[in-house]
């Protein structure tokens, strides 16, 4: 081989790698959150998507593009505007956050795909026919399990023994779907002799009300439903029952961060980073109509002992001992 020929395969061997990336298709994922922009829970489950999706080959800039839209929970006008907006750019794929975007997104397409990280009931909202078999443009993960309306009141009167009335609070619009857990809290609160009430709340100045409501007589109790309202007002109703001396279970451990008595729920951190891998699998050319939807495998137990003492109460040993955190 003549030298001039020899260089010349060299550097056609050398380059070809970066010819085949710059030739590489760039695909499309939109992504719609049901929290502001300036949410720092929301910003955190949008980064552990993207990193989880970097970590199976997809790097933004370079062969994905991510096309974000934040709304408030009780914003349904923008949020079905923005649902529109990102089915307009007819991307690969779109995660969803929660219940409401699913639903403002499921208005808008059938036919692309719909990844949801954090919904409570996709059968009973009508999202999928199924969890084995979703049938249509949507599949995902759930939140919890029914069943958590009766633990959540069980933690309750394990921390708070005195406590004979229980209210179960949410925003009917936010939570639509409130049934999937009253019923279990209900069954619950007959068998362990407590009162229980259900307290639906539509806005900021009924939630003080309600919790104010609860204080009005002894020995009451506060359970948070997972509810897009009661996350954005998390600050709110953690100040409001440290103010009215309630003790309160609540459903993810950035409640007991911000100083609430406990929490137990699943990890959505961990929702998010295997949405990740649906969305991969999507790109890849899976169906969401042959990916099963998914319960949650990882739930934390949270204590604040700090709380438990202002309360006056004395958090059980094995409690402790099986939390996945005690913040003291």
């Amino acid at each position: 081989m003549r030298r001039r020929d020899f260089f010349g395969a060299v550097g056609g061997v050398a380059t070809w790698p970066f010819a085949a990336l710059a030739q590489e298709r760039m695909r499309r994922i939109g992504v719609l959150m049901g929290t502001t922009e300036s949410d720092s829970q929301g910003q955190a489950l949008s980064k552990a998507f993207r990193d989880e999706l970097e970590k199976l080959g997809w790097t933004e800039s370079r062969n994905i593009r991510i096309d974000s839209r934040w709304t408030t929970p009780d914003d349904v006008e923008s949020m079905q505007r923005f649902a529109k907006e990102l089915v307009a750019l007819q991307p690969d794929v779109i995660l969803s956050h929660v219940s409401r975007t699913t639903a403002a997104l499921l208005q808008e397409t059938r036919t692309i795909p719909i990844i949801f990280a954090i919904v409570s009931d996709p059968v009973g909202n009508g999202f999928v026919a199924s969890f084995r078999q979703p049938g249509g443009n949507a599949t995902g993960f759930v939140v919890t399990e029914g069943s958590l309306g009766s633990k959540w009141l069980e933690l309750l009167k394990d921390v708070a023994p005195g406590v004979g009335r229980a209210a179960f609070v949410f925003n009917p619009a936010t939570a639509p779907y409130a049934g999937f857990y009253l019923d279990p809290f209900k069954a619950s609160a007959a068998s362990l002799a407590v009162d229980a009430i259900v307290a639906p709340i539509h806005d900021r100045t009924e939630l003080d009300a309600a919790i104010a409501a609860i204080a009005r007589e002894p020995n009451g109790g506060l359970i948070v439903m997972p509810d897009p309202f009661m996350r954005a007002h998390r600050k709110e109703i953690t100040s409001l029952a440290a103010r009215y001396h309630i003790p309160a279970v609540y459903p993810y451990r950035y409640y007991t961060e911000l100083g609430g008595l406990l929490s137990y729920g699943n990890d959505q951190f961990d929702n998010f980073q295997r949405a990740a891998t649906y969305a991969d699998r999507v790109l890849k050319g899976a169906k969401p109509s042959d990916l099963p939807v998914q319960a949650p495998v990882k739930f934390d137990l949270v204590i604040n002992l700090k709380t438990a003492k202002a309360l006056g109460l004395n958090i059980p040993l094995h409690l402790q001992q099986s939390a996945n955190e005690v913040i003291e």
